[in-house]
């Protein structure tokens, strides 16, 4: 029990570290917000006019495939920050001193947990301002922001696996990129999923940002009886199929990130 009061303790210092490092730096934080805030105005403003939903405004379709997208965005921001750490040789101070392994990895993630909180009520205010409106219950919309949070806590695992088992800034951004594109943009975060072509709409039926996006959609009552029901079996099941998701991410990435981290600071 000492233990693990000890490493919680760990976890929340690195966390407050991690904190202020971006209050420090808010070009950080300013590009995982400024980025989705051009993207919502694009889309309404500019396509908006162009696509049109039966039973509802392209603007409400939008925003929850925003939501996706900037916390799919700010999980790089983890891999970039342990990639930078380790070429400065912070995880060697850390090795010496009377702390727990796991504090590093654990601080880093619920750090970026504020970060996308405050991304969430960002692209919230907006949203907003450009006529998004949340039309469930009170109980549905805050299970719809806690599911989103829970998904970028669980993403932010996966991006620091992938940040130390490259090692470097340079390479990590490159494939960060690579690999964070095709999931938001294969996907339903922008348009029906049931209107792409060939084998790109099983890939992006089946892809955990198409179920995350249709999950929040539904959660936050942005949906409606005239648009197509989906044929997918994640779809369907879009809110139970997305906390699997997260749970199983967790599961395989947490313990994968941490063998990563020891044998990083090993060296």
């Amino acid at each position: 029990m000492n233990a693990l009061h000890l490493a919680v303790a760990d976890g929340m210092t690195i966390a407050r570290r991690n904190a202020l490092k971006i209050r420090r730096a808010p070009d950080l934080l300013g590009g995982v917000v400024m980025l989705p805030i051009v993207f919502v105005l694009l889309f309404t403003f500019v396509f908006g006019s162009m696509i049109s939903l039966p039973g509802m405004s392209y603007g409400e379709y939008l925003l929850p495939g925003i939501f996706v997208m900037t916390i799919v965005s700010s999980g790089q921001i983890t891999g970039y920050t342990l990639t930078q750490d380790l070429r400065k040789g912070v995880f060697d101070r850390f090795r010496t001193l009377p702390m727990s392994p796991s504090a590093v990895l654990t601080g880093q993630t619920v750090a970026d947990v504020i970060m996308n909180l405050t991304s969430i009520v960002t692209m919230a205010l907006v949203g907003l301002l450009v006529g998004w409106r949340i039309h469930s219950s009170p109980v549905e919309a805050a299970l719809g922001f806690l599911m989103l949070l829970l998904f970028a806590y669980a993403f932010s695992w996966v991006t620091a696996t992938v940040a130390l088992a490259l090692r470097t800034p340079e390479v990590f951004n490159n494939v960060a990129t690579i690999m964070s594109f095709p999931m938001v943009f294969l996907s339903n975060a922008f348009v029906d999923s049931t209107r792409l072509p060939g084998p790109l709409r099983p890939i992006a039926e089946w892809n955990p940002v198409s179920t995350l996006v249709q999950a929040a959609r539904e959660l936050f009552g942005n949906t409606s009886p005239a648009l197509p029901v989906p044929d997918a079996w994640p779809l369907r099941h879009a809110v139970p199929v997305s906390l699997l998701w997260s749970v199983l991410l967790l599961i395989v990435f947490v313990p994968l990130a941490t063998r990563l981290y020891r044998k990083a600071a090993g060296r």
